[in-house]
């Protein structure tokens, strides 16, 4: 978390820097827009100078009647109109317009000093024949400062925005996940004591909500196994010692014999059917130990209920699809109804993943089809694969437990995938089982997994 802190920094200052740097450069941008319409107007005027003296035969007074004159609203850009008769004929005066105070004129007189002398604002000289006319005008400017001003909203808007969302990332993803960074390694060491504190954000709430229930999972589990391995050391403790008793006795029952203490051939048959009693007493004691052992491996959690086999078959597909394109194993399946049956569907989707591992493992790798079909009362799933090598005389045993085939090869496991499968199986109430086909000249093996219809 301490990185994300220095790169949040780092990413703070850098964009104030940017924002200083744009502040520095701007002021030294001409921003200026100098558009030529108001040279139009001016033309526009020195028309309607012309005009206007032609017919009315004097000078226009003021921009208000030049602009009646013209009909209203011809000259935009243009503020005022100032007119100095001279009373004098200026015919072949140059008469285009003329910046400031730079126009050259005769000696003035009152009147004209006032006139030339009024040098505020922008405006142009138009000559007549009855009148010098100063035309004020605007040149439509913008100012750097507006621009400079807009830039930085715009930025500072853009910054914000950036850094609200980082800040959002931060607090709703980042901080969360930093928080469950650790759990993995709490877990593994078995630290499943201290719950998880809720989060109601939709990032991470759900997770770490499934977080907390592995962690009590777990933790029940870890209960469990201790009570049971406290329950198997009490039961070993009290067979131990109620195998004791009847070892005494054929121990005793043996010395007779050997020492030949009973020459009566009665009393020799009857030390004879002790020993044999004794004996189906151990042997019953050994049998619950090995009942006891076996009990881990039933108590399995299946919770029954209406499900549609074609939920469980499309989890099937989904997950190896893609595995046996990259295994380059032939994956078929034939079209099959999608009816309501009697099951667990975690648990069903566990059987059926069981015995694909198994067709991938202990098959030839070239073939694997699956088909369904509803058969009366009942659902029937079956699994095939190619390359079936093992002995038909081992068939009846490979749903027993720790029981591995002549064909397992090097393939590492343990003989309790089918065990655990039928187990399941069984608490659905339905049925597994398992032959060997010869179809085309090749041994394929099939395995039947049997539903309730719901």
């Amino acid at each position: 978390m301490k990185k994300i802190n220095q790169l949040l920094l780092a990413a703070f200052l850098g964009s104030l820097a940017l924002l200083c740097l744009v502040n520095a450069l701007l002021p030294h941008i001409d921003g200026s827009v100098n558009g030529r319409e108001y040279k139009i107007s001016l033309n526009r005027v020195e028309r309607a100078i012309e005009q206007f003296e032609q017919e009315r035969g004097r000078a226009a007074e003021d921009l208000k009647e030049l602009e009646g004159f013209a009909g209203g609203g011809k000259f935009p850009l243009v503020v005022g109109l100032e007119a100095l008769e001279n009373g004098a004929s200026l015919t072949g005066h140059n008469a285009s317009p003329r910046q400031g105070a730079g126009f050259s004129e005769p000696e003035p007189g009152a009147k004209e000093k006032e006139f030339w002398g009024n040098l505020g604002g922008e405006y142009a000289v138009v000559a007549s024949e009855y009148a010098y006319y100063k035309v004020y005008y605007l040149s439509k400017k913008t100012s750097n400062r507006s621009v400079v001003m807009l830039v930085n909203l715009v930025a500072g808007c853009f910054i914000l925005l950036s850094w609200a969302l980082l800040l959002y990332v931060r607090q709703k993803i980042l901080l969360p996940f930093f928080q469950l960074s650790g759990l993995p390694y709490e877990l593994s060491k078995g630290n499943l004591e201290v719950p998880l504190k809720e989060n109601k954000t939709r990032f991470f709430g759900k997770f770490m909500w499934g977080m907390d229930m592995l962690r009590e999972n777990l933790e029940r589990q870890k209960l469990r196994e201790l009570e049971l391995q406290k329950e198997k050391k009490m039961l070993l403790l009290s067979l131990s010692h109620d195998i004791k008793t009847p070892l005494s006795a054929i121990h005793l029952y043996a010395q007779a014999l050997s020492r030949n203490l009973y020459q009566d051939e009665g009393k020799k048959q009857e030390m004879a059917r002790g020993i044999q009693e004794k004996a189906a007493e151990i042997e019953a004691y050994v049998s619950e130990i090995v009942k006891a052992s076996n009990e881990d491996f039933l108590d399995f959690q299946v919770e029954c209920k209406e499900l549609y086999i074609g939920e469980a078959l499309g989890k099937i597909y989904t997950y190896y699809q893609d595995k046996m394109e990259l295994n380059l194993v032939e994956f078929s399946w034939e079209p099959y109804p999608n009816c309501l049956v009697w099951g667990d569907l975690d648990r069903l989707v566990e059987v059926m993943q069981n015995v694909v591992e198994n067709a991938i493992k202990y098959g030839d790798g070239r073939k694997i089809h699956i088909s369904a079909s509803r058969e009366e009362e009942e659902y029937q799933v079956l699994i095939y694969n190619t390359g079936c090598g093992l002995a038909p005389r081992e068939l009846p045993h490979i749903f027993d437990s720790f029981f591995r085939g002549s064909n397992v090869g090097k393939n590492p496991g343990s003989g309790l995938g089918l065990y655990i499968c039928r187990q399941l199986i069984h608490r659905m109430e339905g049925e597994i089982t398992a032959k060997i086909r010869e179809k085309d000249g090749e041994f394929w093996m099939e395995v039947c997994i049997s539903l309730h219809l719901a």
